[in-house]
């Protein structure tokens, strides 16, 4: 199968390039267009792409450069139909889709047309329209893409009507800009959850959203309190931050950085440099360095250890860790459940509902209360209370005097032959898999240690006389 989709991917190509005469060019005009036909067949895992237009990069370069392309890809649920986008590429590396919000699927024809009348449109056999630049009549010319990797609609002065960079997914490009209120969105693949990247007049964060559900989980404010942000742009020294006069008022500092990038995965955030020896793009930074301080390190009721495996607190459904996200968000409404205190955790999730002035018992009778709320920390020093609607997030961390992490659990749960005292049992199972290990260990030792001894104290033979061969 591999090597039939292969086949089916270079015989369009041969015919696309073909239309193309041979080789691709940075601009296409008015009244262009460009199919791009399935397999007669439908192919699970197909990937069809076919480039029309690249930036102009000089020889000596070893870095790759940016091509547009039109793709078309087998969808996810395997109904028989194909993605059809069109696609900005730094060599291997996607950054940016037409198709990365609104997705249009196609039977067996993918359409690329700049109409006489300067709009840019997909559509499909049937000539419907997937998506569309919104750009007619306003004196369109030509599609172009830039050497910054911005694809741009000009009119016949230059000007730019259109521009991807209007439209950011989930990577920035060098040289790009991200005002206040905009983002970079991922979207993890059979989930609701997505993460985004988003700029604010106090910072710039990460985040986490789930429904109607937004935590924070990293960072960045500038130097200066007293000053605001008015946008971000990735530039030859990193990511800089610039206030309202357009001066830089905070830094990432990373040079020689070609794209940002949102995984959509694990949410991080890196900066990616290309690296000729290995001839691929390589993160040189990542906001998030440590695994146990991602959201999604571990299932939604689970705990990320100091061992960097998970330990589950097993208070929900059939007493197993929930196996993804929206199971732990649609279980019953948390009404008739109790709190319970998890020594020695927390969450790295932050922005949830804060009431400041009351005491830790005051805290745990607000979550109780609120059948959305699932887990909530309190902090003696400050007698804030922050709750959540998600047990997520959670770490193991040395016990802090002061600092309590409290999750929701239905009452009498315990463990099988066990007392019901869940208090003890969820407090137990922080660190399980860490006790095991260093239970383990000891176990060894005393084993070797009690072995050694016995051999030292058992009686040593007395050695035999060779036998007398003088005669």
């Amino acid at each position: 199968m591999t090597i039939m989709m292969k086949f089916y991917t270079f015989t369009f190509l041969i015919f696309l390039f073909s239309k193309l005469q041979g080789h691709c060019k940075s601009d296409i005009n008015l009244g262009h267009s460009l199919t791009l036909t399935s397999p007669l067949e439908y192919a699970p895992g197909f990937m069809g792409k076919a480039y029309i237009m690249d930036t102009e990069s000089s020889s000596s370069s070893r870095e790759p450069g940016f091509k547009a392309a039109l793709t078309m890809e087998s969808s996810e649920k395997d109904d028989g139909k194909y993605l059809c986008s069109l696609q900005v590429f730094l060599g291997d590396v996607r950054v940016w889709s037409s198709g990365h919000y609104s997705k249009m699927y196609v039977s067996s024809k993918c359409i690329i047309e700049l109409t006489k009348d300067g709009d840019l449109r997909l559509k499909s056999s049937n000539k419907h329209v997937g998506w569309r630049s919104g750009t007619s009549g306003q004196g369109v010319e030509r599609l172009e893409i830039q050497s910054t990797g911005n694809l741009v609609l000009l009119d016949a002065k230059n000007l730019i009507k259109w521009q991807s960079f209007n439209f950011p997914t989930d990577v920035m490009l060098s040289g790009q800009r991200l005002d206040v209120a905009t983002q970079l969105t991922s979207f993890p693949k059979d989930s609701t959850l997505f993460y985004s990247f988003e700029v604010l007049r106090d910072k710039i964060a990460l985040f986490l959203n789930l429904n109607k559900l937004k935590y924070s989980y990293w960072e960045y404010k500038p130097r200066d309190k007293n000053k605001t942000v008015n946008f971000v742009r990735l530039g030859p020294k990193g990511l800089d931050l610039f206030d309202d006069n357009s001066h830089i008022i905070g830094r990432i500092e990373q040079p020689l950085i070609r794209f940002l990038a949102l995984g959509n995965r694990t949410g991080n955030l890196g900066l990616y440099s290309y690296k000729p020896e290995k001839g691929k793009f390589e993160a040189t930074f990542q906001a998030v360095s440590d695994t146990c301080d991602l959201p999604v390190s571990c299932k939604p009721y689970g705990i990320c250890t100091f061992s960097k495996s998970c330990s589950c607190i097993k208070v929900v459904g059939n007493g197993e860790c929930s196996s993804n996200v929206e199971e732990a968000v649609s279980v019953k409404r948390l009404c008739d459940h109790e709190m319970v205190e998890l020594e020695g955790a927390t969450t790295v999730l932050g922005n949830g509902t804060q009431v400041r002035n009351v005491r830790k018992e005051r805290c745990e009778e607000l979550c109780k209360k609120d059948c959305e709320c699932a887990a909530a920390s309190y902090s003696v020093s400050d007698e804030s209370c922050v709750m959540y609607g998600i047990v997520m997030g959670v770490k193991q961390i040395e016990r802090v005097s002061g600092l309590s992490y409290m999750v929701k659990v239905p009452k009498g749960v315990r463990l099988s032959g066990e007392k019901p005292n869940v208090k003890k049992w969820v407090v137990g199972l922080v660190g399980g898999i860490d006790g095991l290990v260093i239970l383990l260990l000891l176990s060894g030792l005393v084993f070797y240690f009690i072995r050694k001894r016995q051999k030292s104290s058992s009686p040593r033979p007395t050695p035999q006389q060779p036998p007398n061969t003088d005669s």
